[in-house]
């Protein structure tokens, strides 16, 4: 059983109008477990949007997906306990200090304090936030910001991870830090998907990646085999063929 299956995966958005957007197009991938899946699009692809259904913030229109073997619209609740999620909105508690925002996040989850105060100090100082752990989060940059988001994900031991986006606005060395985190994240057989507009990114992290546009499927492959049938040097060459071939 993979980790996360899209089978024919649709989102339709009716606002009242004559023309309903179709955020999504009958999507289909796997990803099995231990993997890290890379989902590349341009901005208003659909990557989102299937981050969103995967990890029950919205229902899809039609098809279906499961997490862990848990369907996302039927057993919601079964499979956020199976995930740890990184959204493009900073998803943090402003008007908490940065401790409080750790702890919390790991009290709502089920652990015990003890375990809880024990894993803070541990991804305080790899994501170096221990020099600010009684500032508010209000007065931090945006940059700080993710890392704080980023750091509660890995306060858990879920076996999969969503992250969308998530070393928006961080500093290279912080973004190295991340890369070789979630290298090792996978190595312990924990499931990895990613969204990301850096392609230098994908190319060094992801096992397979998927490019969407309009919310279709335009290919899907390790990156060798994206080089082959696309016949790109690099996966900056491949996306941008494959987008302007599109259009």
């Amino acid at each position: 059983m993979p980790a996360i299956l899209v089978e024919e995966l649709q989102k339709v958005y009716r606002s009242g109008s004559a023309n309903p957007v179709k955020a999504l197009d009958n999507i289909s991938f796997e990803i099995p477990k231990g993997q890290i899946f890379g989902l590349l699009g341009p901005n208003g692809a659909g990557k989102s949007t299937v981050v969103k259904i995967l990890t029950t913030i919205t229902t899809p229109s039609g098809g279906r997906a499961q997490v862990q073997g848990f369907d996302v619209a039927k057993e919601p609740l079964q499979v956020r306990r199976q995930i740890g999620v990184v959204l493009q909105q900073t998803a943090v508690e402003t008007l908490l200090t940065v401790r409080d925002n750790l702890l919390i996040y790991a009290s709502l989850h089920g652990m015990e304090k003890a375990e809880a105060v024990k894993r803070m100090r541990l991804v305080a100082e790899e994501f170096e936030l221990a020099e600010r752990l009684n500032d508010t989060v209000y007065e931090l940059s945006i940059g700080t910001k993710r890392r704080i988001q980023v750091a509660k994900v890995f306060m858990l031991d879920s076996p999969v991870i969503f992250l969308d986006e998530a070393t928006t606005g961080m500093d290279p060395i912080m973004k190295r830090k991340v890369m070789e985190r979630l290298k090792n994240e996978a190595r312990k057989g924990r499931t990895i998907l990613l969204t990301t507009q850096i392609l230098s990114e994908a190319e060094e992290l992801c096992d397979n990646i998927m490019i969407i546009d309009q919310g279709r499927k335009l290919a899907i492959g390790t990156l060798q085999e994206l080089k082959s049938d696309v016949q790109g040097a690099n996966l900056e060459e491949i996306f941008l063929k494959l987008v302007e071939d599109k259009e």
